[in-house]
Parts: C-alpha cells; sequence; structure tokens
C-alpha cells in the first residue's frame, strides 16, 4: 500500500518535468521566430540601404554630370580662347600675330632711300598677314608713329616656309633737320598686338613725321612715296 503514494509522487514529477520542458520548448518557440523575423527585416532594409547608396550614387552621377558640364563648358571656353588665340578673322587660317614671325629691316638705297621690312614665319608655322598695313613707330611718342599710306599691299598674305612679305618705311617726309635719331623701329602685325618687335636699324636714323607702305609679296611696291 505504501508503494502507490511513491508511484503518485513520481508521476507529479515526471509530469511537472514535462511542463517544465513544454514551457521551455514554448518560451523558445516564438523567440526563434521573433529572431528570425528580425533578422528578415534587417535583410530587407539592406536593399532598402543599397537602394539609398545607388541613389546617392545616382546623386554623384548628377553631380558628376554637372562637372562633366562645366568641364564641356570650360572645354568650349578654351576653344573660343583657341580661335581667339589663332586670330581667324577672315576665315582663311591662322593670323599671324608679331611673335610669329621673323623680321628684319635693311637699308634701300635705290630708286628712293627707305627702310624695307622683310617678314617670314618661323619654322613650322603657317598664318597669314590679315591687316594691310603693320604697326611702325620709333620711341613712344605720338610724332613717331608712322601713317599708312596705301601703297601696294595684298589681303590676306598666306605666310609659310620660304614666302615672304615685304613693308616699306620711309623715316623722314619732312624738309630740313627737324626730327630725332632712333637706333631701333617698332614693328607689329597690329596696333594691338601684346608683344610687339623691336628691330635695331642699320643705323641711327632721323626720324620726323614717317610713313609706312601695306604688306606686300612683291618688295618693289613697298617704296614708300610721300603723296
Amino acid at each position: 500500500m505504501r508503494s502507490r503514494p511513491a508511484a503518485r509522487s513520481t508521476r507529479l514529477v515526471l509530469a511537472a518535468a514535462v511542463m517544465t520542458a513544454l514551457a521551455a520548448t514554448t518560451a523558445c518557440g516564438p523567440e526563434d521566430p521573433t529572431e528570425n523575423g528580425a533578422a528578415a527585416p534587417t535583410a530587407a532594409s539592406s536593399p532598402t540601404e543599397g537602394g539609398k547608396g545607388e541613389a546617392s550614387s545616382g546623386d554623384s552621377a548628377t553631380g558628376g554630370g554637372g562637372t562633366a558640364a562645366s568641364g564641356s563648358e570650360s572645354g568650349g571656353g578654351t576653344g573660343d580662347k583657341g580661335e581667339s588665340g589663332t586670330g581667324d578673322k577672315s576665315g582663311y587660317g591662322q593670323s599671324c600675330g608679331t611673335n610669329d614671325l621673323d623680321l628684319t629691316v635693311t637699308w634701300e638705297a635705290q630708286p628712293i632711300s627707305h627702310y624695307l621690312i622683310a617678314a617670314k614665319a618661323k619654322s613650322g608655322i603657317t598664318c597669314y598677314l590679315d591687316v594691310n598695313t603693320p604697326s611702325v613707330s620709333f620711341g613712344s611718342g605720338a610724332d613717331g608713329v608712322a601713317s599708312p599710306v596705301g601703297q601696294g599691299g595684298e589681303d590676306p598674305i598666306k605666310l609659310s616656309g620660304s614666302s615672304v612679305a615685304y613693308a616699306g618705311i620711309n623715316v623722314k617726309t619732312t624738309e630740313g633737320d627737324g626730327g630725332k635719331q632712333f637706333e631701333h623701329v617698332i614693328i607689329a602685325t597690329t596696333e594691338e598686338d601684346p608683344d610687339p618687335a623691336q628691330v635695331e636699324l642699320p643705323d641711327a636714323p632721323t626720324v620726323d613725321k614717317p610713313i609706312v607702305t601695306n604688306w606686300s609679296t612683291q618688295r618693289d611696291e613697298t617704296i614708300p612715296r610721300v603723296t
């Protein structure tokens, strides 16, 4: 008779153990789905963040596009400067700047004494003299600026290789002993040329109201005559 209580007690212990195990299983069951559920939103949030990253990259690409546009504008500006630099005014090609040329000045005694300018393009350069008359002056005063007389001339003149353009200067067109002596003449292809050339004269002539002819490929057309 005593064994029954013992058996009942044993059953109660086993039942309690089973209930504890079931409770533990039930407790763990919700936690796992919760964790899995948490993991799933995290995984879902990653693509969302990835999507933001792509949008950010897109923004960056847009910014890059802005930069490219800016670069394109910059390139366009450079092209404009390049065209401005070449001085392509007439559609023929690059205009001759003074620094594109080798300039020499010689004394010509016949048929009328004058100075002859010879201009050649520097090695590797092809350019056009698209302004008829060179800018010629002696010193910095207005009295030393040579006036154009409009003789001869072609427009434009292509200079390349051995081709030469000429212009003539009469340094003194007045009578008497007036004037000043100069050892150099300042020559430029245009009045606005920022880099004129200073060329030494064969002597130090007396200059008073000088004149200059147009450029020409024929040196006989560049004998400056007082009109």
